[in-house]
């Protein structure tokens, strides 16, 4: 894993991250689970999130907890499926909700590149996991540097939206100030928790709303 080709408005972040020790040992430990294991996404995925959304384009944050871990699903963005592989039930759950809140058809793909392209940083708490076992790289550094990529947006940026689905997202939102940025929060869009708040959230309006009071053009979800 190396972060030599990191987008470059990214790189200059997050430089002060790739030079400390827990990265290294991060680097180490995932460079070994690719060479032993199984390992999704593949490795030149890893920092896809940052690649299709770069610095200069941020304006909303979706957060995920670690990649799919069957095969074909993971490819660097939280969430999204590349083309042709079918939504996984909680994308689906996300798309009816859209659905519910602009009556647009459910789209095709399950592809969400589309929304990179258009400054949505879907990222991972974990960037990588081992094939059938969720959770499996969690406690080995991901989460430190994803804290760190949060607290940065947060001090970084200005207006920055912020969609944090369940508890594990929610927790994140100690390193974003609410005073500059809108933080929305809701159950996760899970099979398991999806009518528990997740639909009817209007979180993909409010989002659009809050981007276009603050002068930056909303997100074609």
């Amino acid at each position: 894993m190396t972060v030599e080709k990191f987008e470059a408005g990214w790189g200059r972040v997050l430089q002060a991250q790739f030079n400390q020790a827990y990265f290294e040992e991060l680097s180490c430990f995932v460079r070994e689970e690719y060479r032993t294991k199984q390992i999704y996404p593949h490795a030149k995925f890893v920092f896809q999130a940052f690649d299709a959304c770069t610095w200069d384009r941020l304006n909303v944050v979706i957060l995920g907890q670690d990649p799919y871990i069957n095969p074909g699903q993971a490819h660097g963005l939280s969430f999204s499926v590349p083309d042709g592989i079918p939504k996984p039930p909680s994308l689906q759950n996300i798309f009816k909700e859209i659905r519910s809140e602009f009556g647009q058809e459910i789209p095709v793909s399950g592809n969400l590149l589309r929304w990179a392209e258009q400054g949505v940083l879907l990222l991972n708490s974990v960037l990588t996991v081992q094939a059938g076992l969720s959770n499996s790289h969690a406690g080995k550094g991901w989460e430190r540097f994803t804290d760190a990529v949060i607290r940065t947006i947060s001090e970084e940026k200005d207006g920055i939206v912020f969609l944090l689905w369940g508890n594990s997202a929610k927790s994140k939102a100690v390193f974003v100030d609410e005073k500059k940025h809108c933080i929305l929060t809701s159950a996760h869009p899970s099979p398991m928790s999806v009518t528990r708040g997740f639909y009817g959230n209007r979180h993909f309006l409010l989002a659009n709303e809050y981007l276009q009071a603050n002068g930056k053009t909303p997100i074609n979800w």
